[in-house]
């Protein structure tokens, strides 16, 4: 598969913009004006830049084990009280939202925030810091089985049994175009196998202090997965130390090249299931999207507007007209919130 590098100018910017310490970390592209304030736009990830976030998953510490994370830590639990005074004067139409203040820990916006509500395809976050947690060798080729296809519900995918991809394409996949038989492939090639993995996806949560939540399955298509938006902000927020996730939940496009011995080769073109992410107008450094009946139009994000972070948790939207009008409502909200 041919591999697009970045220019030595893409190269300086991000590093210089980031403070990153090597090269091999400098998997950023930065879009449009390179000037700081709230209009400047991050994008974690893109068409070019699989190999060079490859490499970051490559990288061993001196103790063999795979670095995968960040250096600096999200802390999971946030001190901050529903009905701050800096709450943002919105109205949503989803049933269940939250938006946290990553910076202060601030509960700035909620609605049935505490209730537990299927969570649809936001599951593969929790798959990919599974995953990556494991340390495993991201080169490593995993073929689709059929029961990668079979799950608790039918589900379009273009992919077929017998492709053939490494473990980081699948996870790209997942997380970017959210392709549920690589999900499932990912847990069925996890030490222990699939039953473990499931453990495994429970006991992180546990971890995280996500008291509400349950995993059934590593896709989403499982009504039983559920959390609440309160939980999915912990989620969310631990997400932010794998610096993978966020390049791979912000790819815009990529094509990949699929081997299938059987039906022969092809490239798979895929897009990000998310506008915002496609339109490339706010800065997102970590998304994902979900929908199934159960779930309604569901999406998770972290933002930074003003210089502030921000967590946003939106599930339940009755469709995705309402999902991305209750997401740029709160979006448009935040950049002219106080910052003081």
């Amino acid at each position: 598969m041919k591999q697009l590098p970045l220019t030595k100018q893409q190269l300086i910017a991000a590093m210089i913009s980031l403070g990153l310490g090597s090269v091999a970390q400098a998997a950023l592209t930065i879009n449009g004006s390179p000037d700081s304030g709230s209009s400047a736009r991050i994008g974690w990830g893109g068409v070019d830049n699989l190999s060079e976030a490859r490499n970051i998953m490559y990288q061993s510490d001196s103790s063999g084990t795979t670095n995968m994370t960040n250096t600096n830590r999200y802390n999971t639990t946030y001190r901050g009280d529903f009905g701050s005074s800096d709450m943002i004067p919105i109205s949503t139409a989803s049933r269940s939202v939250a938006v946290i203040d990553a910076e202060t820990g601030e509960s700035i916006y909620e609605k049935d925030a505490d209730i537990a509500r299927p969570m649809a395809s936001i599951t593969k976050i929790m798959t990919a810091m599974v995953v990556l947690d494991a340390g495993l060798d991201m080169r490593e080729e995993l073929k689709l089985d059929p029961e990668d296809f079979v799950g608790p519900k039918r589900a379009s995918s273009r992919l077929k049994s017998g492709d053939r991809l490494n473990r980081a394409e699948m996870l790209l996949m997942s997380l970017m175009k959210s392709e549920n038989p690589a999900a499932k492939s990912l847990a069925r090639n996890y030490p222990g196998g699939y039953s473990a993995f499931m453990r495994a996806m429970n006991r992180k949560a546990q971890d995280l202090g996500m008291t509400t939540a349950f995993f059934g399955d590593p896709t989403g298509l499982d009504k039983r997965n559920v959390a609440s938006s309160t939980d999915l902000v912990k989620m969310v927020r631990a997400a932010g130390n794998y610096d993978v996730i966020r390049r791979f939940s912000t790819t815009k496009s990529y094509d990949f090249y699929v081997s299938n011995y059987s039906s022969g080769n092809r490239t798979y073109k895929a897009n990000n299931t998310s506008s915002l992410i496609r339109a490339g107008g706010y800065p997102i450094g970590i998304s994902k999207t979900g929908f199934i009946n159960e779930a309604g139009r569901c999406v998770v994000m972290e933002t930074r507007v003003n210089n502030r972070p921000a967590i946003i948790v939106i599930l339940g939207a009755n469709s995705s007209a309402t999902r991305w009008g209750d997401a740029k409502n709160i979006l448009n909200s935040l950049a002219t919130r106080r910052t003081v």
